[in-house]
């Protein structure tokens, strides 16, 4: 309700304001066509954020009737297929996007990660490899990270390090490249390094399997008795069935 509330005001002030430049109607203009669909799209990644995908189309579909092509609101579209599991309408909308505006960071950025979660990890880094051209980016580190994720993937482990590396010193904040850097940093026996970046994890996000796992490791590793019993009793209640908490005992 708040939402639809929210496209009103935007669509009632843009009436207003082609009413007081003299336009009789606010969509027989180009300025007004383009307002009135950035409002719809912008109403639709709302729903989206909330996980309403059903009524993120609605006003979806509407910008689409004002312009098929219009490279932000096939991006948003093909977000909300990713989130339904649609895979190939996904595809579909980001390519239509693309071809619209194919130097577009974030969207190079979003399908880039689309392709990641398909598996498709030669695409994906291409997209995120277009995408670290973009030196203003502002979400640079993002693309960085995404880089050197993808690269753990193919099998390039030292790239992906200089590239997660990269990522965190444009960003130091970034939960899943410090993860991946302590995991690395542990198995390469730089204890302390590990420890930094686990810490630094820790203080900017919740724990998973794996990070309890390698918390309780590294706790090994110093001779921090509780800790290791702690990261334990959690991986015992969070995941009991997972293969971290199996590891975890046959360590023990």
């Amino acid at each position: 309700m708040i939402l639809r509330a929210a496209l009103s005001v935007l669509l009632v002030g843009l009436l207003a304001g082609c009413i007081s430049s003299g336009d009789s109607h606010p969509l027989s203009s180009d300025k007004g066509r383009a307002e009135a669909r950035q409002a719809y799209v912008q109403l639709g990644l709302g729903y989206l954020q909330q996980g309403m995908t059903e009524q993120a189309k609605i006003p979806l579909s509407k910008a689409l009737e004002l312009d098929k092509t219009d490279p932000d609101t096939n991006a948003a579209l093909a977000l909300v297929f990713q989130s339904e599991m649609e895979p190939e309408l996904a595809e579909r909308a980001f390519n239509t996007a693309l071809s619209g505006r194919p130097a577009d960071t974030r969207i190079l950025n979003n399908y880039g990660s689309f392709l990641y979660e398909q598996q498709r990890y030669q695409d994906a880094y291409s997209q995120f490899l277009k995408a670290s051209a973009d030196h203003l980016y502002p979400d640079r580190s993002r693309v960085y990270e995404n880089l050197g994720m993808t690269s753990l993937k193919l099998g390039q482990r030292d790239v992906g390090r200089q590239q997660l590396e990269k990522a965190l010193r444009l960003n130091r904040q970034q939960p899943r490249a410090l993860l991946e850097m302590a995991e690395m940093s542990y198995e390469d026996r730089h204890y302390v390094s590990a420890r930094d970046y686990y810490d630094r994890f820790s203080l900017l996000s919740g724990q998973n399997a794996r990070s309890l796992l390698l918390g309780a490791r590294l706790a090994t590793v110093f001779d921090d008795r509780t800790p290791v019993a702690n990261y334990g009793q959690q991986l015992k209640r969070l995941y009991p069935g997972t293969p971290e908490y199996q590891q975890y005992l046959s360590e023990q």
